[in-house]
């Protein structure tokens, strides 16, 4: 199955969307692009420190910048969005203004928790559990207006999960 546009993995921070795009676009022979380090190249800073450093509606807007000049080079491509990115009703209307394909990595928050303390990555918005759920809980319902959703559980590998989203994939372009 080789799709027409870009495909763009959206989810909680955590959840895998670096790991699952960068396989996926492996196994479409695609290219891959993670927003956030597009964002850290154009500015020199990451997004944990932009958005420490100017706030958090200052980044947005950086962050719908970069999205909009991502889509406008990138056909075919592989995604991976911020854990934010998808929040914001602008960048929803860019990606479905580019025929996106958008797929959420619907991870329980044990899990994105668990990866949220063993890694080394500054996350300003999920400092502690309290904040992290919260925040969870408030981009639920928006991470479901993608199209597609790929429930993550805590034993599978990523190959796995790829896998089912391949499936997934060819089921929707089925569909249309």
């Amino acid at each position: 199955m080789k799709p027409t546009g870009p495909i763009v993995i959206v989810g909680f921070m955590g959840c895998g969307k670096t790991a699952v795009a960068r396989a996926l676009a492996r196994r479409l022979e695609l290219p891959m692009t993670d927003l956030d380090n597009v964002i850290a190249e154009q500015h020199g800073r990451t997004a944990a420190q932009l958005i420490r450093e100017e706030g958090e509606p200052a980044f947005r807007a950086i962050e719908t910048k970069a999205l909009h000049q991502l889509l406008e080079s990138s056909a075919r491509a592989v995604i991976a969005l911020g854990g934010g990115a998808w929040i914001t009703e602008v960048n929803r209307k860019l990606i479905d203004q580019y025929n996106c394909v958008t797929v959420w990595l619907d991870t329980p928050f044990e899990l994105c928790w668990q990866r949220i303390q063993a890694s080394d990555e500054d996350r300003p918005l999920g400092r502690t559990r309290e904040q992290a759920e919260h925040l969870y809980r408030a981009r639920r319902p928006v991470y479901q207006q993608a199209t597609i959703r790929v429930s993550i559980q805590a034993h599978e590998t990523v190959d796995s999960i790829v896998l089912r989203l391949r499936e997934d994939l060819a089921n929707f372009s089925a569909r249309i």
